[in-house]
Order: structure tokens, then C-alpha cells, then sequence
């Protein structure tokens, strides 16, 4: 792929109308920042084609796509990332406000049809997901109703789609993947809420045919790989199979998400059910990297780790996980917190090390989750009125520039005493093995760690932090 960057929109939309005169298979993908976190957005395929384009002076882009790949792409800006479908002679054409990165985003020009539509149903799932935490108590069949009507209402309105516009057999394939692989995620999810870690056992129990629709899936269709949907399925269907294997014996034992025996054993399912090569590289990954993450055991990460280096065939992936196994284990109690440059308020970058004169508990945010830093924040100003020889300090995750984090700053009315970001995030990320949005280590006043993966309203985060004053 090769970038074309231009000052004015006028070109794009120019050669968007005269597309159809392209002798090759090309596409135009273009469009405004509003609010942009850094000065440029990147685009991609697969990880090893990321293209970067440059923002002109008016926040807005081109971006020329030869020998075009017709599929799914991913975008990314300022930490934040989306998907969108490129087909031969596409002008696609994107509005956002990273303010509301997936709310705001609207598509124009050829192409943009079918790419609304595709984000509107992103957004209705991230609706029902919320919802699905009070349907997961429902009783089997009456969870079942609920999830299928829901599921052939929006079949319907793809089908009205699709008999109004033109578009392509790729879209509609995406497009209703994106819908049934949904419904399969919450068939997965299901006994995990139903039952609980308790009586998990308890899923052997369900309706004999409530996974009928098992014999439907195709879990070699790289084509649907970037749908998110069908991620997230592959996901949660390992978490039930593996469960098979975890209670075999009968024991009623609780249900421990982070058992060894079963990680590996959805590592062996993956590797015996998926054939394609880039899917199940991909699903491998996802699965050592979130047991690593959350693992407090260098006997059971390394486990791990050698069982998932015999599966996986990328190595660009074996090294990252690597790399994440050490990251973790530098982080266990006892170990000193890694040194790292951070920018203050004031624009300074100094060391972690020359930040931490107390017992300190840190929080890494992302700015891309309102709810959760909104949160997290007033937990700190919460238990820093109850231990006030306690530092609280936090630090921005995001790949943005200063003055937007110090924006975000000011418009929440944070104080800025304690408040930093990282002057590399993506070196940030991988040394303190920052998983999803956030990350909270509790730490000495000499910087030595006590717990480097709890939550600020976790039920022993108060105890933790006791023990820690007391060991000043």
C-alpha cells in the first residue's frame, strides 16, 4: 500500500467521482480530526502493512490505496481504533471528534453506506453487551428467546439494506457475520453468568440442543477476521469448551479462570480446531497474552509461554509474547518498578524513579474510557482522604500529544499536581504489561513493588494499602 497525503479534500472528492475511469483495483480513504490526539492517523490490513498518514493543517487527510485488497481495514488515532470495509473504487470519507470516537464517527462519499451501517451495528452491540448482564440471569429458554428475536430483527434490517442499496456479496457476508457471531457470543458467554464460578460445573445441565448452532460456524474464514464479532466469539467459545477437560472428574470445585490445566487446554483446542494459520496465530496469541497478564506465578507464565510457542507460527507474535513474559515477571512483589520517562503538567519529562518519595499507588488511564477513568479517579481523590501518607499519582496511556491530555485534564477539573502521561505509551504498555485501559500498581517509597495488578475498588485495596504504610 502506498500513501498520498493532501492539504485539501477538494482532490479526494474529485477523484472519489472518478473512480470509475481507475484502471486498477484502487480506493480513496480521506477525511477531518476533530480534536486530533496527535498529527496523524494510521491505517491497516495485517500488522506487518501499517501505513501512517499525516495530518495536513486543517486536521484532514488522503490516503490513496493501490493493488487494493477488497476486506476489512483498521484505522487508528490517538490510541483509539476502528474498522472499516474498502472495496475496488470506494471514496470513502470520515468525520469524527476524538471527544466521542465511535459515536461521532460518519462516513460520506462512495462507500459510506455500507460502512454506517456496518458502525451503527458496532454501536447496538455495544448496547445489548451491557444488557446481556441482566438477560444472563434469565432461565435458558427465556435467554434464548430474547437473543434470537433480537438476532432476526437485525437479519431483517440487513435484509431491507441490502434490497435498497447496491452492495456487494463481501458486505453482506461481513455484515451478517457481524450479527450472528454476536448471537453466538452471548450462547458462549451464557453458562458464565447463569451458573457463576461456583456452580459452573453446571453447564453440562443446559438444554440439549442449545448449541445446535455449533455446526454453523466456520472457524477458518479469514475474511471475517477483522470483524469483531467473530473475535470475540472464537474467544468465549474456547473459554466453554475447555470447561469439558477443567471438570471431568465431577469435583464441584469453584471455578478458577486462571487454572494452568485449562489454559492450556483451550491452548491445545485452538490448535486442533483452527487449520487456518492466521486465525489461529491470532486467537493463540489472545489467549497466552490475557493468562500472562494476570498471572502472579513465572513457573505457570513460562508453562504457558513453551506451550504456546510449539502452536503459533508467527514470529513477530512469539517475540511480543516473549517479551511480555519478562515484562511480567519484572513486575512481580519485590522487584523494583521499572524506570520509564514521564511528562508532568508542565511539560517535563522526568523519571518514574524521581516521582516516588512515599508509598505510592499508581494508576495508568486511557482516555478512551470515560466511564471507567471518571471512576477510578474519584476512588483515588477517595482513599487519598483517608490515607493522606499515602501518593496517588496517574498516568495517561494514550498516544497524544500534550496539550490534548492537559485538555482532558481541564475539562474534568482533575488536579494536575499528580497527573502524568508517558512520553512513549507503546514502550509503557509493554513494560508494565498494560492489558485493556488501565493498570493499578501499589509500590514502596522506594519504588519496590507490592501488588502491580490490582483495582482501586477491589475489596482488599484498602489492606493492601495499610500494609504497604506500614512498611515505610
Amino acid at each position: 500500500m502506498k500513501v498520498i497525503i493532501a492539504s485539501i479534500l477538494t482532490s479526494f472528492l474529485l477523484l472519489g467521482c472518478n473512480s470509475k475511469y481507475e484502471t486498477t483495483e484502487t480506493a480513496y480513504f480521506g477525511g477531518e480530526i476533530v480534536n486530533p490526539n496527535n498529527n496523524y492517523i494510521t491505517i491497516y490490513s495485517n500488522e506487518s502493512e501499517r501505513d501512517t498518514i499525516l495530518l495536513d493543517a486543517q486536521n484532514r487527510f488522503v490516503y490513496k490505496i493501490t493493488d487494493l485488497n477488497a476486506g476489512l481495514y483498521y484505522f487508528t488515532h490517538g490510541g483509539e481504533y476502528q474498522t472499516l470495509l474498502i472495496e475496488p473504487n470506494d471514496s470513502i470519507m470520515l468525520r469524527l471528534n476524538t471527544s466521542d470516537f465511535d459515536e461521532s464517527l460518519v462516513y460520506t462519499g462512495i462507500g459510506s453506506k455500507k460502512n454506517n451501517f456496518l458502525i451503527r451495528g458496532f454501536l447496538n452491540d455495544e448496547v445489548v453487551s451491557k444488557q446481556f448482564y441482566k438477560l444472563q440471569h434469565l432461565e435458558p429458554d427465556e435467554f434464548e428467546n430474547h437473543i434470537k428475536e433480537a438476532r432476526e430483527r437485525r437479519l431483517e434490517h440487513l435484509e431491507r439494506f441490502v434490497l435498497q442499496q447496491e452492495t456487494s456479496p463481501l458486505f453482506k457476508k461481513i455484515a451478517e457475520a457481524g450479527i450472528n457471531y454476536s448471537y453466538y457470543t452471548y450462547k458462549e458467554k451464557y453458562p458464565f453468568g447463569y451458573f457463576g464460578n461456583n456452580k459452573l460445573i453446571h453447564y453440562k445441565d443446559l438444554p440439549e440442543k442449545f448449541y445446535d448452532y455449533r455446526v454453523n460456524v466456520d472457524f477458518n474464514d479469514v475474511s471475517l477476521s477483522g470483524v469483531y464479532s467473530y473475535n470475540n466469539f472464537m474467544d468465549w467459545y474456547f473459554h466453554n469448551t475447555a470447561l469439558k477437560d477443567y471438570y471431568h472428574n465431577g469435583s464441584h470445585h469453584k471455578f478458577d479462570r486462571q487454572a494452568l490445566d485449562y489454559n492450556l487446554e483451550k491452548l491445545r483446542l485452538i490448535d486442533s480446531v483452527i487449520a487456518n494459520r492466521t486465525i489461529k496465530d491470532y486467537v493463540l496469541k489472545h489467549a497466552t497474552r490475557v493468562f500472562v497478564y494476570n498471572s502472579s506465578s513465572a513457573e505457570q507464565s513460562q508453562s504457558m509461554l513453551d506451550s504456546y510457542l510449539e502452536k503459533s507460527t508467527n514470529d513477530v507474535d512469539k517475540t511480543y509474547i516473549k517479551n511480555l513474559v519478562s515484562s511480567t515477571l519484572s513486575l512481580y512483589p519485590g522487584n523494583k518498578i521499572p524506570s520509564i520517562e514521564i511528562v508532568d503538567f508542565n511539560s517535563k519529562t522526568i523519571d518514574l524513579h524521581d516521582v516516588i518519595k512515599a508509598p505510592t499507588v499508581i494508576y495508568c488511564w486511557s482516555s478512551n474510557f470515560k466511564f471507567s477513568y471518571r471512576n477510578n479517579h474519584y476512588m483515588m481523590k477517595t482513599l487519598k482522604v483517608k490515607y493522606p501518607d499515602m501518593d496517588f499519582i496517574a498516568i495517561n496511556i494514550n498516544d497524544m500529544n500534550t496539550r490534548s491530555w492537559k485538555k482532558t485534564l481541564n475539562l474534568l477539573k482533575y488536579p494536575t499536581e499528580n497527573e502524568y502521561m508517558f512520553k512513549n505509551p507503546n514502550e509503557a504498555i509493554q513494560k508494565f504489561a498494560i492489558a485493556n485501559s488501565q493498570k493499578v500498581l501499589i509500590v514502596d517509597h522506594k519504588g519496590h513493588i507490592i501488588k502491580s495488578n490490582t483495582d482501586l475498588f477491589s475489596t482488599d485495596i484498602n489492606e493492601l494499602i495499610e500494609m504497604t504504610l506500614t512498611l515505610n
